[in-house]
């Protein structure tokens, strides 16, 4: 996959402990990457990257520390970065706002500055999110080129993220030899192993355990919805054309879903209880913070450019995210790994270029 790039490569992964995070190390590991992890220790319990308890060298430390983040970068001296650290929940920037902002722009300075002293780095993958947008409202998606902002701290710290990173691209990453740096922003997020405050999903899940209706703010509210596994390959593309010295690709990238997947929260939540009949939900009304209503983004650049698309459909990705809660509530299966073949052995049926052969 991938054309082997990331085999015997040493990949520093910021927020490995965290959702995506462990997602990308386990493809990782898959890939034969060496992989190591900054992040802080997880904080639910339980977590997904407790559950697939791989092999991986974990230094649990503060990206807001600047002087142990230096430290720890030039002793791992990685070959690529993926920069997934953040404060990630939009309810809790509100509770928090200043943890949110020293942690998504002070800390992703940190982390670009403690690079910019790595021998051997030679690509740098900023994660950031779809909510870095003004949002308009619009009923069109947002491409790279459109304004950043945001309404709540999260997403205005995000859109810091995103100056933060195309400022150090400029003023430090832009000579022949330097590392080459890119952000990517992805859609609302799905799959198995979530267990975040205040996600429609999780929230789901421990509703069903407790054999009550989760309570719901904003059912009309569209996102665009995507497994975890879609963005993942995007942004394993990117580094991938990263480590291969395209400069081209140093730059914003989006990773959304096809236009089907832009769905209200209660079509999520029906289409998961066609699946899981004890799913049930429920209205409260109650907004209790500033939520956008209409969300999505534009991934033609992606398409055309990098030839990346989807592999699974809406229904496909809920129903490998039921599939997964199923399998660890009943039975404790944890089946990731089994998931993470099936997608690449559909993206290779589907043809696309960098799932190439695969071995599980």
């Amino acid at each position: 996959m991938f054309d082997d790039v990331y085999n015997g490569r040493h990949v520093l992964v910021t927020g490995h402990t965290g959702f995506k995070g462990s997602w990308l190390i386990l493809w990782l590991k898959a890939l034969g990457a060496k992989v190591t992890g900054i992040a802080l220790p997880p904080e639910t319990d339980p977590h997904h990257f407790g559950l697939l308890k791989l092999d991986v060298e974990s230094h649990f430390i503060d990206i807001r520390d600047e002087k142990l983040v230096r430290e720890q970068i030039r002793n791992i001296d990685p070959d690529i970065v993926f920069h997934m650290a953040a404060q990630p929940l939009v309810r809790r920037s509100y509770r928090s706002p200043l943890e949110t902002w020293a942690t998504n722009v002070m800390g992703t300075a940190n982390v670009l500055d403690a690079c910019r002293a790595a021998e051997r780095l030679a690509a740098i993958v900023v994660v950031t999110t779809d909510k870095c947008y003004e949002n308009n409202e619009w009923v069109w998606g947002y491409r790279e080129t459109d304004r950043l902002g945001g309404y709540d701290p999260y997403s205005a710290s995000k859109a810091g993220s995103e100056l933060v990173a195309a400022s150090y691209r400029k003023s430090f990453f832009s000579s022949v030899d330097a590392p080459l740096l890119a952000t990517a922003r992805a859609g609302n997020v799905i799959g198995g192993g979530d267990w975040s405050e205040d996600r429609l999903i999780p929230d789901l899940v421990r509703s069903i355990r407790q054999g009550k209706p989760v309570e719901i703010r904003s059912p009309m509210a569209t996102r665009p919805w995507q497994h975890i596994l879609e963005c993942l390959s995007g942004y394993l593309m990117l580094g991938q054309k990263l480590i291969e010295r395209d400069a081209a690709f140093a730059e914003a990238w989006n990773f959304g879903p096809d236009r089907e997947g832009n769905r209200q929260v209660r079509h999520v939540l029906d289409a998961i209880k066609q699946q899981w009949p004890s799913a049930e939900w429920c209205d409260i009304g109650q907004v209790q913070a500033h939520e956008a209503h209409l969300l999505q983004v534009d991934s033609d650049k992606a398409r055309q450019r990098m030839h990346w698309k989807p592999v699974w459909t809406f229904e496909e990705g809920i129903a490998a995210t039921v599939e997964w809660y199923q399998a660890w509530l009943e039975r404790s299966n944890v089946v990731s790994r089994a998931q993470l073949d099936r997608y690449v052995a559909h993206a290779r049926a589907r043809e696309l270029a960098w799932a190439g052969s695969f071995t599980s």
